[in-house]
Parts: structure tokens; sequence; C-alpha cells
């Protein structure tokens, strides 16, 4: 086992594609499989899986491939203490429902972590892509929030890709809405004081099913909804239609101003909000320090 089929497996599973991989290794793709290949055979597992569709990264392989980032991480500290290598750049990947605290923490991971060179990506997607990512090891960070509704779904569909759930903090249920609109100077607002306003939620795609929507209580039926696909796009609705939607009430003004405010819902829901990674796979120096800037952002 070298140094270099370390490095070949993360480029592989980074890209999803050994053709991609070989172009950004500049070595051919038939070198790249080979290299993979004797890996595997010398470790006796079967790190990617070959379909039809591509190939996948396999149960055994997303725990081979945490160790193999941290073996990466300490021979480039190494090199560069000793050789005076070039550091390579760094590479983290984390799929999040739409928090601002997510984005919060991973600002605060750049500001620190950050080098000359650095791949990163921070992925605001839907309940079942961020399940499938950190499944795939395209992240090793999902951010999803689980409550009694949908809590027996979204274990399931861990516990099969072999991902665990870790708390990050329970919350009471809250709106979002425009500084301006007239519910914002409520102590406490209820579902039938919300009728009248547009309710806005995101988009959950070929997976819209009640148990993969963001925004708790889903099931109630609205006289007035607007789905929408990114964050960036419901606030500005928050504040052009007097718009709300419904989270935990957590935000973060250094990035969001004061524009967007949370108000309490009357409601006996609880959301748990958590991280997700899978359960053997040993998590990379950004990993930790990311999961770090996530407590931090929501204590």
């Amino acid at each position: 086992m070298t140094l270099q089929q370390l490095r070949y497996v993360l480029e592989v599973a980074a890209r999803g594609s050994m053709n991609e991989a070989a172009k950004r290794l500049f070595i051919s793709q038939p070198s790249l499989s080979s290299a993979i290949k004797e890996l595997e055979e010398e470790i006796g597992i079967t790190i990617f899986q070959r379909t039809n569709k591509g190939i996948m990264l396999s149960k055994e392989g997303a725990e081979f491939l945490g160790y193999a980032r941290q073996v990466i991480e300490q021979a480039e500290l190494l090199e560069g203490r000793y050789l005076n290598a070039k550091p390579s750049p760094q590479h983290f990947s984390v799929s999040t429902q739409h928090y601002a605290f997510a984005v919060n923490a991973f600002v605060k991971l750049v500001r620190e972590y950050g080098q000359e060179e650095y791949e990163l990506s921070l992925r605001e997607t839907k309940t079942h892509e961020i399940i499938q990512d950190v499944k795939d090891q395209k992240s090793e960070i999902g951010v999803l929030y689980m409550n009694d509704f949908n809590a027996k779904v979204i274990s399931r569909l861990l516990k099969n890709a072999n991902l665990m759930f870790n708390s990050l903090f329970t919350a009471k249920a809250h709106i979002f809405v425009s500084a301006h609109n007239p519910l914002a100077c409520h102590p406490v607002v209820t579902l039938e004081q919300l009728r009248e306003y547009p309710y806005l939620y995101f988009e959950q795609g070929e997976y819209n099913s009640f148990h993969f929507s963001e925004e708790i209580l889903s099931t109630i039926a609205r006289p007035k909804s607007i789905r929408v696909s990114d964050r960036a796009t419901l606030f500005n609705l928050l504040i052009g239609l007097n718009g709300y939607t419904i989270s935990t009430g957590v935000l973060s003004k250094d990035l969001n101003g004061n524009d967007i405010i949370p108000v309490p819902l009357a409601s006996d829901e609880t959301i748990h909000v958590g991280w997700i990674c899978h359960q053997n796979a040993a998590l990379s120096r950004l990993a930790v320090a990311y999961v770090e800037a996530l407590q931090e952002a929501t204590r």
C-alpha cells in the first residue's frame, strides 16, 4: 500500500468517476483503474463497486476512505514540516438542510483553517440527497433534523446506509418572518394567525414526501403556499410577500442581518438537529473542526 494509491482513492471518491479523477491526477484511466485494483487485492476488500451507472463506494470502502484521509493528512504535515513541500489543497465537503448556522460554521472553518489553496464544498440541498451524499462520501458531514414524525423513516435510511446521527441541539418550533411583518412583534404566534400569510417551504424533488420535509408540521393544509429551492429566495419572499417559514429559531445575524427574525410558534413539537457521518469512518481534521464550529454556532 502506497501514499500514491491512497491519494488515488481519495480523488476517485471525490470525483465519482475514474475518468474525471484520472484527468485531475494527470494519468491514464487504465493506469488509475489498475492501481486501485491492485490496492483492493492487497487489502482484501472492494473499495469501489462498478456498475453500469458508474462507480460508488462500498460499505468497506467508505470506512477505508476515512482512514486514508487521516494517513494522507499526516503525511502532508510531515512533508511540509521536514521537506518544505508545498501543502496540498485541503479538501472537505458538507451537505446540509437550509440552515444559516451551518453556513456560519463553514465561514468559521475557512477563516481558521483555510490555506493558500483549498477545495471545499458546502451543499445546501434536499434531505434525501444529504443522506446519499454522506453515504457515497461526496460529503463527510451532513446536517439535518429529526422529530417524532420523521424519525422512523430517517433512522431507517441512516441505518441502511451505515450512517449515524449525532445530536447538536434540541429546539422548539419557531417561524421566520420579516422584521416588518405584523406578527414580528408577537411573543408567540398560532397556526390560525398564520393562515392569511404565504407559507414558504423547500422543495424535495423526487423524494417530495412529508417525511423529508425540512419544515415540521408539513402535513397541515395551508391556503397559501410557495415552494422554493434556495434559502436566498425564501428570505427574499419572507420580506417581499410577508411570508413565513417554520424552523428552529436559530439564525445568524452576522450573515443575515436584522431583516429576518424568529418568533416562537405555539406548538408542542420538538426539533432534534444533528450531523450525520459514517459509523466506522474516522473524520478528517477539517470535519472535526467543522463539527466544533457547528457546536459553537448553535450554543
